[in-house]
């Protein structure tokens, strides 16, 4: 089995239309996802994800019917002190968002393929193994 671990970006990708003409995120967003069903692979979703889905103005409530239909894949995780800390100053050394160095953290330490289409990430391909949803698909 193998476990991947999504920026928020890509799970707002996959719940909402975000499609442009020559980036059709949401679509590699879902093909990914049937992929892992498909697998048999599982999904880590960490309360880093629930906190930026928050912020981007969504329900707890919500959040729970949005994830409802795929929770057989999730693995839920929450994040520690010690890896905030860590996120803390990793984004402060690489001039990263702090959300992008846990989400990082998170991942590797969950053996998880970071899942993203965000540029920062690649100044932490040292901590984690990062790949596009395209690279699946």
């Amino acid at each position: 089995m193998r476990s991947f671990y999504f920026d928020t970006s890509i799970w707002l990708d996959f719940f909402e239309d975000r499609d442009l003409p020559t980036l059709p995120k949401s679509k590699w967003a879902t093909k990914l996802i049937e992929r892992i069903v498909k697998e048999n692979n599982k999904i880590i979703y960490s309360d880093a994800n629930e906190e930026e889905l928050i912020g981007q103005g969504y329900t707890h409530k919500e959040i729970e019917d949005l994830f409802e239909p795929i929770g057989g894949l999730i693995i839920n995780v929450e994040f520690t002190r010690t890896q905030f800390g860590k996120a803390r100053d990793l984004a402060h050394r690489r001039d990263i968002p702090i959300f992008d160095a846990l989400h990082a953290l998170i991942a590797r330490d969950n053996r998880a393929t970071l899942v993203t289409l965000d540029n920062d990430f690649q100044k932490l391909k040292d901590i984690v193994s990062i790949k596009r949803p395209q690279d699946f698909i």
